[in-house]
């Protein structure tokens, strides 16, 4: 590759990095967002939009919400650079639209977002089950349209909760213990109940994979203890020896 090509190459590498990062501008802030929720729990979440206008080109354009929140209601606050509040809008719905103009003087966009969280689909250890609670959206008009900000919350239910705790005390408890194969297994038979919504018995391979990590642990530690007696016992041994041989030679003879 020659230097022109080159060139031109990291110009519009360059361009495109300016490019996005104008769009990007727009700041999103999340003032109130749960990292968790109970299926069927009603949520409120609150985020605030700011630096609006940083391409001139989009003086005028469309905010649009997504969420995985059911039975929902948007609310739109559109703030001028007084702070003042303009209007007030809402929408219902997991997709939401709200027009953002300079012309209108807002200066602010503050969303509020409540609904159910929604059950889940698919119950995995790791990752966590998780669910999009609010994905905003730059969208010009006629044009293109940008990620701003997606946002992401676990969801458990009250069955599912207890399972992944208690997998979790048994994650720890065999990490304490350094590994155990037994335990190991054991917690690998939770995982799989869980993830099969068998919760009951994910609860009782976890207990038995923890009390299987703590007297490995235990046995560990007893065993060490009876190491450190033994080798207390080998000096000390070594020490009368000496004793009793140095005494043995008896006075030493003075010329």
């Amino acid at each position: 590759m020659n230097s022109s090509h080159s060139s031109r190459l990291l110009l519009v590498l360059v361009a495109l990095v300016v490019s996005a990062g104008v769009v990007a501008g727009v700041s999103v802030s999340s003032e109130q967002s749960p990292g968790d929720a109970e299926v069927g729990e009603r949520i409120e979440a609150r985020f605030t939009l700011t630096e609006l206008y940083q391409d001139p080109g989009t003086e005028q354009w469309q905010l649009r919400g997504e969420t995985e929140l059911s039975n929902v209601t948007w609310t739109f606050q559109l703030v001028d650079q007084a702070g003042n509040v303009q209007a007030t809008n809402s929408d219902d719905g997991q997709t939401a639209n709200q027009s953002v103009s300079l012309a209108e003087g807002t200066d602010e966009v503050r969303v509020t977002i409540v609904g159910q969280t929604p059950a889940i689909e698919n119950f995995t250890y790791d990752p966590a089950p998780s669910f999009l609670l609010a994905e905003f959206t730059h969208a010009r008009e006629g044009g293109a349209s940008t990620t701003l900000e997606t946002y992401e919350a676990r969801h458990y239910t009250a069955e599912s909760q207890p399972a992944r705790d208690a997998i979790e005390s048994a994650r720890d408890a065999i990490d304490a213990a350094g590994g155990n194969a037994q335990a190991e297994e054991s917690l690998g038979s939770a995982i799989s109940a869980y993830e099969g919504e068998n919760f009951e018995n994910a609860v009782r391979n976890a207990e038995r994979a923890e009390r299987e990590a703590t007297q490995a642990q235990q046995t560990a530690q007893r065993n060490q203890l009876i190491l450190y007696a033994v080798a207390a016992i080998v000096v000390l041994a070594v020490l009368v020896g000496l004793v009793l041989w140095w005494r043995s030679r008896g006075p030493t003879s003075r010329l």
